[in-house]
């Protein structure tokens, strides 16, 4: 029972090192700029190994990008779960967004370059998937804030994108213009922002 016990940890470590050395090759040179030689020589493991897992190059990253949706899923599970006034669980929100990507950085680098970058020559994906669960997680709080008469009456999906794009912003600016980042600033907008929600 340990032997197999052991024999499983090795082939998920294998699995999870060759998806990770993946993400980070993925993220600096892009999917058409990455070889499976690359990968499989930076992850230590050989090339049947990961034609075993994942089938192909593209089969690694489809699941690279279902990893990316888990990892997302958890965080947002964990905000709609939370209770808390509303601003209280946005501000939860920024913070596990910006905890997620310093935790996930290439994968958050690599799956934003793939939406906003040039071409990459990477298989079709539907990535709006990601903000679609943001935006329904933004809309839920807002919903239940609502009907407790915390929040007044607006367009829920208007409160969305205030909320997203105030986050989103600000992340990006802390990468376009380092010299000015402040992770405390989108949890100013937010509570400057939600003063004109208040009910």
């Amino acid at each position: 029972m340990e032997n197999k016990d052991k024999t499983n940890s090795l082939e998920s470590n294998a699995r999870q090192r060759i998806l990770e050395t993946a993400t980070d090759l993925f993220a600096e040179k892009g999917y058409a700029g990455t070889y499976v030689r690359e990968i499989v020589e930076k992850a230590g493991v050989s090339k049947p190994v990961l034609y075993y897992y994942f089938q192909s190059k593209e089969g690694l990253f489809y699941a690279i990008l279902e990893w990316a949706a888990d990892v997302q899923q958890k965080i947002l599970n964990e905000i709609v779960e939370a209770s808390g006034p509303v601003l209280d669980r946005f501000l939860y929100l920024y913070r596990r967004t910006y905890e997620g990507i310093q935790e996930y950085h290439s994968l958050y680098k690599m799956i934003h370059s793939l939406i906003y970058g040039p071409p990459q020559g990477a298989p079709g994906y539907d990535y709006s998937k990601y903000q679609h669960r943001m935006f329904n997680a933004v809309k839920r709080i807002y919903a239940e804030g609502l009907s407790t008469g915390e929040v007044k009456k607006a367009d829920a999906d208007e409160v969305a994108f205030l909320v997203l794009s105030l986050i989103d912003f600000c992340l990006n600016m802390d990468k376009v213009m380092p010299e000015l980042a402040d992770s405390q600033r989108p949890e100013r907008l937010l509570t400057l922002a939600f003063q004109g929600l208040r009910a």
